[in-house]
């Protein structure tokens, strides 16, 4: 499988609908996902990087300021020939309730689900092969970090399947990087169980040693506060040059 093919026949979600209330008194009317960031908005960034892997079509989760981020695709920024979806959810769902709510559009018997604030420079085609062999329904995209304290750690067994995950504590770690490969089973599961958050409803509440963990060796970086949206043009800049 080639990198540029990795994608071709997987739909991705991408989870863009939250409030960022922590970000609002920078970005103001700006919803996070439009962050400006290297001088283009970071949603560019985020699809430029799916189109590399061979993404064909993307699903956005959209909520709060949603008119704005469809305004921002119709001017055609980004995306090229890929099949862009934008779903908008009618109030707040969560990450697991927005997933269950666009449902209909992933049509993959496998679906890559992407937090829409965090970017890594993950080798993708490694992290769907690494799934694939692994046999798991579901996968989580790992990543160390030097301070683990604003994420949680996950704890990875020598089998690479994840046996729990550790609260937030000052401190070098492996954490959940925000990207996941999902199985249609799993994703129904979800839905019929009516969870409303991944992180918590979901995935620390899977039975220890269901999920498989790929750790990649990438830089990370999330949007979710002032200063890492300063240092998010680094991580990003430097990928590209």
């Amino acid at each position: 499988m080639r990198s540029e093919d990795a994608l071709a026949n997987i739909d991705v979600a991408v989870l863009a609908g939250g409030l960022g209330t922590r970000i609002r008194g920078v970005l103001g009317d700006t919803p996070k996902v439009l962050a400006p960031v290297a001088g283009r908005a970071f949603l560019g960034h985020l699809l430029d990087y799916l189109s590399t892997y061979g993404a064909r079509r993307v699903v956005l989760c959209l909520g709060h300021l949603a008119d704005r981020v469809t305004a921002w695709l119709a001017r055609g920024d980004s995306a090229g020939a890929m099949d862009v979806v934008c779903q908008i959810e009618p109030r707040p769902l969560g990450t697991a309730g927005a997933l269950g709510y666009v449902r209909k559009e992933l049509r993959s018997s496998m679906v890559l689900v992407v937090n829409g604030d965090t970017f890594l420079d993950a080798d993708l085609r490694a992290f769907v092969a690494s799934h694939r062999l692994s046999g798991a329904e579901a996968s989580v995209l790992c990543v160390s970090v030097d301070d683990a304290a604003r994420y949680g750690r996950v704890e990875i067994g020598p089998d690479s399947r994840i046996r729990r995950f550790v609260e937030k504590a000052p401190g070098s770690g492996t954490i959940n990087a925000g990207v996941y490969l999902f199985s249609a089973a799993f994703l129904d599961r979800i839905i019929a169980e009516g969870a409303v958050s991944l992180e918590r409803d979901v995935l620390e509440k899977a039975p220890p040693g269901s999920l498989h963990a790929h750790v990649a060796k990438a830089r990370f970086i999330d949007i979710g506060t002032p200063e890492s949206l300063a240092a998010a043009g680094g991580v990003i800049v430097g990928r590209d040059a």
